[in-house]
């Protein structure tokens, strides 16, 4: 069967966008999914030089597949434990800036971030942290929302549940019409 034929439509180019540990063959462990299901690698864009807030490489994947392969692929990666950050239409369309405040260390900063990452309309693309850094010493962290299109409210509810869970402050970004 010709790939063209696939049923789930024609190909079409679509972009990943991912995060990699920075250890050998994370790469190539995110390409083979990719292969193995039909996929035509277009480009890849590797940021070796960039590291995401959780300490990973940013890496951006173009590709050709049918719909159905796309999913697959996909759901491969997702299978493989890699974090997506974009697929296809799922992207990240809104951004937000909120201040966390108190003790961030002590609160586990890490488990905060993997947590808000965890809602699946919503990924930590940068942070900050301010202060005098330690376990008891309160501190600032800017966090950087991208969540998708229509979703930033969820996005800001996860952020609310995660801090008083632990005692922290959210201040959030004014909203509304001038």
């Amino acid at each position: 069967m010709d790939m063209d034929d696939d049923p789930g439509g024609p190909r079409q180019a679509h972009t990943v966008r991912l995060e990699l540990n920075d250890e050998p063959g994370e790469l190539l462990g995110a390409l083979e999914p990719i292969a193995d299901r039909g996929g035509n690698l277009l480009s890849i864009f590797h940021e070796r030089g960039s590291v995401t807030p959780r300490g990973r490489i940013p890496v951006e994947i173009d590709l050709e597949a049918t719909a159905s392969q796309f999913d697959a692929i996909i759901d491969a990666l997702r299978g493989r434990g890699v974090n997506i950050i974009q697929a296809g239409t799922e992207h990240y369309g809104e951004e937000v800036t909120l201040l966390l405040v108190g003790h961030l260390i002590d609160t586990d900063l890490s488990d905060t971030v993997e947590r808000l990452d965890g809602d699946s309309h919503a990924s930590v693309i940068d942070i900050s942290l301010a202060g005098e850094v330690g376990t008891d010493n309160v501190a600032t962290a800017r966090i950087r929302l991208a969540a998708e299109a229509g979703r930033i409210d969820d996005a800001i509810a996860t952020v609310r549940g995660v801090a008083d869970e632990k005692d922290l402050r959210v201040v959030e970004p004014l909203v509304g019409e001038a």
